[in-house]
């Protein structure tokens, strides 16, 4: 076990040893130590790296049980992410009388003013809701020690940077603030700088991570065959993928397509209800269907269990939305494949992307259905035969076997409507394992 865990209570160390994780993480190494010590923080740290624990166990390391008062605010910038860390508050309060409450936009008010009479000590939630029960005096700041900034990028951003201000001015002037993010703008910094109390700043890089096993192909194609190359990639069985579409409104013609074509998809987007949400991800989670289609809303902060892919079904216009979606998959030295479905004109942005990125990009043609290497194609076609390329499928994920389109003359699947609406198949896909930070192998 790593000796900064070594140094927290003995229920944190329980649940780190059940976790199965073999060390912290380097953004856990140096930021929990700092935190324990009350120092103000900014952390920028790539995706996929274990920040949500390296700010949550040294708070619920902290939790004074004899104060019965919030103790500890997280915002978020998305109701997903705020669902997310308040899972993993209960995950790391398990067995203990430290609890957590979530404050989410479009939620019922009087339901979550309940919340707030059972007294939990951490509190989690967007910068709107926060605010406002804030200003009813429902959450009183004077009594919260550390606040917490997750995913500080996108929360000082014109949409939330007064509601943030407001949110820290209401605290206490001895309170800690603690501020987390995968990407930092040189503008969020200088604008957080000013909020903090001589803060230790972080920055974990890739040169101090685990190498990374994620591989990134793409395949250039006519955008009215997109739906039809995503059809056959998600009929590869084994496959969970999170699917990226630019808006709402391409995000519903494609789930029709595809809920035509038979295949089981769920979706998640900004007017999702708080239960549709709940349902998209809890199905995805137990493999009801293969697909999560999400617009960009979904990019931050989703830590999905064994998610093999992530596909850019419409390219992101700013690259560091490229680098929160593709880092869904591949987390903490995990394996994993990201495939772009790119127009010849989004083909020239990926490659700016890939190289300000500095990644390794391998292109990919369709060929019956399938993506495969052009010199495999070649060799295929050389060969005498029919064009079939040898070898196994590039581009289906690390492992993944069989042919990505139906053979002719199958009977499709009998099919039923999933309590959320999504279409689903009879029968589940193959259970995945849990995956989480660094591993015991």
């Amino acid at each position: 076990m790593s000796t900064t865990i070594n140094t927290l209570q003995p229920f944190i160390q329980k649940l780190w040893e059940n976790s199965e994780f073999v060390a912290a993480t380097p953004v856990q190494e140096q930021a929990i130590p700092v935190i324990l010590e009350g120092k103000d923080v900014l952390v920028e740290s790539p995706t996929g790296t274990g920040k949500t624990l390296a700010y949550l166990l040294p708070i619920i390391e902290r939790i004074d049980l004899t104060k019965q008062h919030p103790q500890a605010l997280i915002v978020a910038p998305s109701k997903e992410l705020a669902m997310q860390i308040l899972e993993q508050i209960q995950k790391w309060t398990e067995g203990t009388e430290i609890s957590g409450a979530s404050f989410i936009g479009g939620a019922n008010v009087k339901r979550q003013l309940e919340k707030l009479k059972k007294r939990p000590q951490i509190l989690v939630g967007t910068p709107g809701r926060l605010q406002e029960l804030i200003q009813m005096k429902k959450i009183k700041m004077h009594e919260v020690a550390t606040i917490v900034m997750d995913e500080a990028d996108q929360l000082f951003v014109p949409e939330h940077k007064k509601t943030i201000e407001n949110i820290i001015k209401s605290s206490m002037q001895e309170r800690q603030l603690l501020l987390f993010s995968a990407t930092l703008r040189d503008e969020t910094e200088k604008q957080a700088i000013g909020l903090l109390k001589e803060p230790l700043i972080i920055k974990v890089t890739k040169e101090d991570l685990p190498p990374v096993r994620v591989e990134h192909l793409y395949a250039v194609v006519d955008q009215r065959d997109k739906a039809n190359v995503l059809a056959n990639l998600l009929r590869e069985p084994g496959i969970k993928a999170l699917a990226f579409v630019r808006d709402i409104g391409n995000l519903a013609v494609l789930t029709e397509k595809l809920l035509y074509k038979q295949l089981n998809v769920g979706s998640l987007h900004s007017e999702s209800s708080k239960q549709e949400r709940e349902n998209a991800m809890k199905n995805f989670r137990k493999d009801e269907y293969s697909v999560l289609l999400a617009t960009d809303v979904a990019a931050r902060g989703l830590d999905i269990k064994e998610l093999s892919h992530v596909i850019h079904y419409d390219l992101p216009e700013e690259v560091e939305n490229y680098v929160h979606r593709s880092g869904r998959t591949g987390r903490q030295g995990a394996e994993g494949t990201v495939i772009s479905i790119v127009s010849e004109r989004e083909e020239r942005k990926l490659k700016q992307f890939a190289k300000e990125l500095g990644l390794t990009l391998e292109k990919r043609v369709v060929f019956g259905g399938k993506l495969v290497k052009e010199e495999d194609l070649k060799a295929g076609k050389s060969g005498g035969g029919r064009g079939k390329p040898p070898g196994k499928t590039p581009g289906q994920g690390r492992g993944a076997k069989g042919s990505m389109e139906k053979k002719s003359g199958t009977k499709p699947a009998r099919t039923k409507t999933s309590a959320n609406g999504a279409l689903k198949s009879k029968g589940k896909s193959k259970k995945q394992g849990p995956v989480g930070g660094r591993k015991k192998k």
